[in-house]
């Protein structure tokens, strides 16, 4: 067995949701029925990605409402949805519901800045108030501050036959300890940290002082347990993509390497006026993955993932994905397998 920081303690999957435009219920049924196997398969979590004007999960709050109702001990999270489309008390609100809902099982993760491609939605999104928008961290303490009952107004009591309420309803205790921030460099994870939240990483950083991914996320932890009050018990959650092949056909393993080489260049150095750098993709064995894990200096960091899956699979593909990880990857990591039920 590879020598690991930390045996792995939550084992979770993201998936982006995606779906045919002529059919798109079947698509969302899909992600349903994939986040019912996790928890058959023993998953901690399952996370939904957010995707505006594209073919994938637009609106994953609701994604998880329906989740939360055929299933019944998975927690559910969002990776993430970002804020700059979002009122955060309609958020906020949206967030307790569906923690209700769920027993519990919440995990909201969230990011700020402007909208993906700003300049062509402004007009449909924000028509009168797009110079006036705060896409700043403020954003976020506006929805920390409701999620956790501080009040949303000044007003309270009886008018008539209705009764007001100054804060967020509904409220749900223990919703503030759940909500992730995804932070993709050391300024947003010291900021993380600072106002005790949990932190999400994936596959993509930026490449502010280095040119070396595991190097860079190892720092990104670091500051962000440097600067949470609970110092190096605070939460992170890794999210690479990882594809077992032991149980795959001769052909899912040619389409995973495929799909790998094709997405290798960009991990070769950082991309765009971002200087965005991508983790490569880790495809073959369980035992050979786990190897690569253990030797990269972030994951040895972290006790918590959250897997991505590949996009553009088809449901088989996904099936034997998720079950070689829950049944063969995950116990090469410290974990013990949990039986399908």
């Amino acid at each position: 067995m590879p020598s690991y920081g930390r045996p792995l303690r939550k084992l979770g999957f993201l998936t982006i949701g995606l779906f045919d435009e002529a059919d798109p219920r079947r698509g969302h049924e899909a992600t349903l029925e994939m986040i019912q196997l996790g928890e058959r398969l023993g998953f901690d979590s399952a996370w939904v990605r957010h995707r505006h004007l594209q073919f994938g999960i637009s609106s994953p709050v609701a994604v998880l409402a329906a989740a939360s109702q055929r299933t019944s001990r998975i927690e559910l999270g969002t990776a993430v949805i970002p804020l700059g489309w979002e009122n955060p008390l309609r958020v906020a609100e949206d967030l307790a519901t569906v923690d209700l809902l769920s027993g519990g099982r919440l995990n909201p993760g969230v990011s700020v800045g402007p909208p993906l491609h700003f300049d062509q939605v402004r007009d449909a999104l924000y028509p009168d108030t797009a110079e006036q928008e705060d896409f700043s961290y403020g954003r976020v303490e506006r929805l920390l501050g409701f999620v956790t009952g501080e009040p949303a107004t000044a007003f309270s009591g009886t008018e008539g036959f209705e009764v007001f309420s100054d804060r967020v309803q509904p409220h749900s205790p223990g919703l503030g300890d759940r909500m992730w921030y995804g932070a993709g460099g050391s300024r947003s994870a010291r900021w993380a940290g600072e106002h005790r939240m949990n932190l999400l990483t994936s596959s993509v950083v930026k490449a502010e002082e280095s040119g070396d991914f595991d190097e860079i996320q190892l720092s990104h932890i670091r500051a962000f347990r440097a600067a949470h009050p609970d110092g190096e018990q605070a939460r992170v959650s890794q999210g690479l993509v990882v594809v077992p092949t032991d149980s795959a056909s001769a052909g899912q393993r040619e389409k995973y390497l495929e799909y790998a080489r094709r997405r290798l260049p960009r991990t070769s150095s950082p991309q765009g006026p971002g200087r965005l750098l991508f983790a490569p993709d880790l495809v073959g064995s369980s035992e050979e993955i786990a190897e690569r894990l253990c030797a990269h200096a972030a994951f040895r960091e972290v006790d918590e993932v959250a897997f991505a899956l590949p996009f553009a699979f088809a449901p088989e593909d996904y099936e034997q994905i998720l079950t070689d990880i829950a049944t063969l990857l995950a116990p090469a990591l410290g974990r013990p397998s949990a039986s399908a039920s």
